[in-house]
């Protein structure tokens, strides 16, 4: 496996990113950056150390000239690859400021991976909670249904400059259409079809039944995507081959943006020839200066939610039956 860390490793252009990466031969993993500066999003790190994590001690690095990437050493990179680090640098304090490269494989892991992040939003207490519930319902999936021996890989970022909070969850289990297509077989017949299924509201891999169970509503991955489109940012999953990366809503439009229950009628970008990646990556930008439509985010996604589901088990009634 091959991956390069370029200057501008975002969201927005990682189909960029993806045209380095080589993922055959994934018992090595090879890791080169340019060479005069290292800019990437924390999610292209969990990535990286989920596939680190896959080639134990097999793991080497290029030339590390830019003096960028001792980022690569602060978020904990080295650690995961088993590498002595190149840089020399004060490890200062992170709270606050980011979230180093964390491996949750359990409950406790992952409270304190979701105390770590509150500070990162620097909001009051009661305008987390969309937050932190989305991000905990993501690593619970993670924990519960990827079938990942190494758990999942968080990190995230606060940049001051723009007032936002960058954030990627990344493991290296079965993937979503492998975790889903034992109950939707006709849902799931690529990567791409999984993903897109996988964020309708009301859909679990646990259960056929339309709204989930009651320990798993299946609107994790909706509801953060409904997140990054309150607040007009980015939002990626991928996973097998699949992309699914929500676009950035055009602002001259009244806000807030509308929630819709269906990912097709969002303005996106999606491809089914990525790099097969056995695992799931998941990203996300939250802008923190669109916090008064946090509020009504909630109430907004749950009459989506619950307004779906019973849509979808009216026609579903109404389809005819042959004996």
């Amino acid at each position: 496996m091959k991956l390069y860390f370029s200057n501008s490793d975002f969201l927005r252009n990682f189909d960029r990113f993806l045209d380095r990466v080589d993922l055959s031969d994934p018992d090595v993993l090879t890791i080169e950056a340019h060479p005069k500066w290292i800019s990437v999003h924390p999610a292209v790190l969990t990535f990286a150390a989920a596939l680190a994590l896959r080639a134990g001690k097999n793991v080497s690095f290029g030339p590390l000239t830019a003096k960028s990437g001792s980022y690569l050493d602060r978020m904990g990179l080295f650690t995961f690859t088993n590498q002595q680090s190149p840089y020399r640098i004060a490890h200062n304090e992170e709270a606050g400021r980011f979230i180093p490269l964390t491996q949750v494989r359990g409950a406790t892991e992952q409270s304190r991976a979701i105390s770590d992040l509150i500070p990162l939003l620097h909001l009051p207490p009661d305008k987390t909670n969309a937050i932190n519930y989305v991000i905990g319902e993501l690593v619970r999936n993670v924990l519960e249904h990827a079938c990942a021996p190494t758990g999942a890989i968080v990190a995230a970022q606060y940049y001051k400059k723009n007032n936002s909070v960058r954030l990627g969850i990344c493991d290296g289990g079965i993937g979503v259409r492998k975790s889903m297509a034992g109950n939707w077989p006709e849902k799931t017949q690529t990567d791409l079809d999984a993903l897109k299924w996988a964020l309708v509201p009301g859909i679990s891999g646990t259960t056929r039944r339309e709204g989930g169970t009651d320990n798993n509503a299946g609107a994790g991955l909706f509801f953060i995507k409904s997140l990054a489109k309150t607040t007009r940012d980015y939002f990626m999953i991928y996973s097998g081959s699949g992309i699914y990366k929500l676009l950035l809503s055009d602002a001259r439009k009244k806000f807030p943006p509308t929630i819709t229950a269906d990912p097709e009628k969002d303005r996106h970008r999606e491809r089914n020839d990525a790099p097969g990646f056995q695992g799931t990556l998941v990203a996300i930008d939250i802008t923190l200066d669109s916090t008064p439509a946090f509020d009504s985010l909630l109430s907004r996604v749950d009459h989506v939610y619950s307004a779906s589901i019973h849509e979808r088990k009216k026609q579903k009634h109404k389809e005819p039956r042959f004996i």
